[in-house]
Formats: structure tokens, sequence, C-alpha cells
């Protein structure tokens, strides 16, 4: 059964997915920054690992998209 984890507060939010694939279970990513220059900035990747349980696989997902809420804030990565 897919898990499902969101962590946000006024400014971005960050939320994941987790699925079951033939390689094992999988996980989406989505980060959104708001008020940022020119509006509002949404981003959605996979995670680039596989996992062996949906806990796993969320948590993982979850850091991952904090990382990129914290690289944009700091201005290291622009898309």
């Amino acid at each position: 059964m897919p898990i499902k984890g969101q962590v946000d507060n006024e400014e971005w939010s960050v939320t994941c997915t987790t699925e079951l694939t033939a390689q094992g279970i999988v996980c989406s990513i989505g980060v959104e920054q708001r008020s940022v220059e020119g509006g509002r900035f949404m981003h959605r990747f996979r995670h680039v690992g596989t996992f062996d349980n949906e806990r796993e696989a969320v948590l993982a997902g979850l850091k991952e998209g904090m990382t990129w809420i914290r690289l944009r804030a700091a201005k290291t990565i622009n898309l």
C-alpha cells in the first residue's frame, strides 16, 4: 500500500509518495517554494534509490526534498 508524507510551512512544502515497482519500492518527491522571485518554484522528481519498505522510502524522500529546499534557500542551486 502506498504511503504519502508531507512537511510544510508558510514558505515551502515537501511531499512524497511511495510506489511498488518490479525493482522495489520507489519514492516520488515534490518540492514547492512560495514567495520566491518571479512567483513560485515547483519541482518533481523520483528518488534515485529503491527501498525494501515504504517507511524507509518515505523518510528518504522527505529528507531528499528537504535537502532541495535548503539548497534553494541558500541559493546554492537555481533552476
